[in-house]
């Protein structure tokens, strides 16, 4: 797959050479001397043209990578896991990637993904700023087995509402789960029905609410500290 961008393709280069299969380069001095002597063998210079038509258009600030496909995980993969995100019906890659990149950084197990049979990963890993090679990834298109699978082995999930209970009066299970739903409908009823709790941030100024991943990384960095 194609990811493009500085910041991303040289967290990958850095961090996930193995992946690394083609370096694709556009701008003179784009990449720093360590790595363009570490990849000599691979990369190829192309023009201005070219790297557009393979960005679709993208900033890709003059280099992309060709990189070896994710495979998403399964359920089971994760279960051993105590902190985990499900993201209910989100389709936009902006926002997942911005919440795998919290999720990773604020020390979450695992993102799951239902509500979708599919996502461009190769999308989330660029909006994840390369988060998304490091974070395991699952995609469950039926959140209700997620929520009963993890159920039955002991996860308490909590869902994000504006009529949830205040986070900063909460104190939050051991093996957690936080359920995100997309910003225009929420979560949805049946995932509702399932929850344990839902919890919402509390707003210093009347405001209808946060984009989905602020509202995450709030969320996240919370449950990641008040476990009981």
């Amino acid at each position: 797959m194609i990811i493009y961008g500085k910041q991303v393709c040289l967290y990958a280069m850095t961090r996930h050479a193995e992946r690394v299969k083609t370096v694709y380069i556009a701008k003179k001095g784009i990449l720093p001397q360590a790595l363009f002597h570490k990849f000599h063998d691979k990369i190829k210079f192309l023009e201005e043209k070219w790297a557009q038509s393979m960005s679709k258009g993208g900033n890709h600030q003059g280099i992309l990578l060709e990189i070896s496909e994710i495979e998403p995980l399964l359920l089971s993969d994760v279960k051993h896991s105590d902190f985990i995100i499900v993201l209910d019906g989100l389709t936009d890659v902006g926002n997942i990637g911005a919440i795998v990149r919290s999720a990773y950084a604020l020390g979450v197990d695992a993102v799951i993904a239902s509500g979708v049979k599919q996502l461009n990963l190769a999308a989330i890993t660029r909006t994840s700023s390369g988060a998304m090679l490091d974070m395991p990834f699952v995609i469950e298109p039926n959140i209700l087995d997620v929520l009963n699978e993890l159920k039955q082995i002991g996860f308490t999930s909590y869902g994000a509402a504006m009529e949830g209970a205040p986070i900063q009066e909460m104190n939050f299970a051991q093996k957690r789960l936080l359920v995100m739903g997309s910003e225009g409908r929420g979560i949805s009823k049946k995932a509702r029905a399932k929850l344990d709790r839902l919890i919402s941030i509390e707003m210093k100024h009347e405001f209808d609410s946060l984009n989905v991943s602020a509202a995450a990384a709030i969320l996240i960095h919370r449950m990641g500290y008040a476990v009981e």
